[in-house]
């Protein structure tokens, strides 16, 4: 069990912390536990995690309510919501909560699992570009930031950061969904995941003028999206 991967369950349904515990510490995961709001943001406080699996209803406040309290004190821990809640909506509204994923109940352990892994194996690379610019903003990969001229810099999400990289890696060119999932989510596409086009909405919110008519990142119908640089 590696102590320098610590993940933090949070879930008020007894079968499911202790299916995710077991499951993940047979993963070589050191795994922590809290059955409701308030324990959470105090295990995150004192343990640090390097995750969190977050269920969406718990008995003394929402997700919602904790990842937003979490954010205010740690905001580079990666957040996975797990909810029986598959509507668009419910899904932004827990990526402005400071979610960085949305996992919807019933999920694979075996994805979970590999959406980890894949997450703490990214998270400690060096990164090959420290920072770029798309339009007005500028996005540094290494502090997760993204900073319009004259304002204070906006902290982004892992998958944020990873989403913008990889387009700005690509510039000009179509990057498939298939790819995106793949490289960032270290997950398989399947025609009802709507994660990737989640974050692009909130991206566009971020950097455009005009997000429902983007000049720089543009969808690529039937394909995946791309970003243009003027």
């Amino acid at each position: 069990m590696d102590p320098r991967r610590t993940v933090l369950v949070v879930d008020d349904e007894p079968h499911i912390v202790l299916g995710l515990k077991d499951a993940l510490e047979f993963e070589g995961f050191r795994v922590v536990t809290a059955t409701n709001g308030k324990e959470a943001v105090q295990s995150a406080r004192a343990e640090r995690p390097h995750a969190i699996l977050l269920d969406l209803m718990l008995p003394d406040k929402n997700g919602y309510q904790v990842c937003e309290e979490i954010r205010r004190f740690d905001v580079a821990v990666p957040i996975l919501m797990l909810t029986a809640r598959s509507q668009e909506s419910d899904k932004i509204r827990g990526l402005d909560a400071g979610a960085d994923d949305y996992v919807t109940k019933p999920f694979s352990i075996g994805e979970l699992v590999a959406r980890l892994r894949a997450l703490f194996r990214r998270a400690t690379r060096t990164p090959e570009i420290a920072s770029f610019r798309i339009g007005t903003a500028i996005v540094n990969v290494v502090t997760q930031t993204l900073q319009q001229d004259g304002k204070k810099p906006e902290q982004l999400s892992f998958y944020e950061t990873e989403l913008l990289r990889l387009l700005y890696e690509r510039v000009g060119q179509p990057v498939s969904r298939e790819e995106i999932l793949s490289k960032i989510w270290g997950m398989e596409a399947n025609p009802t995941n709507r994660t990737i086009d989640n974050f692009i909405v909130k991206l566009r919110k971020k950097i455009e003028k005009l997000p429902d008519e983007p000049s720089y990142i543009l969808t690529v119908y039937g394909f995946g999206y791309k970003l243009v640089l003027e």
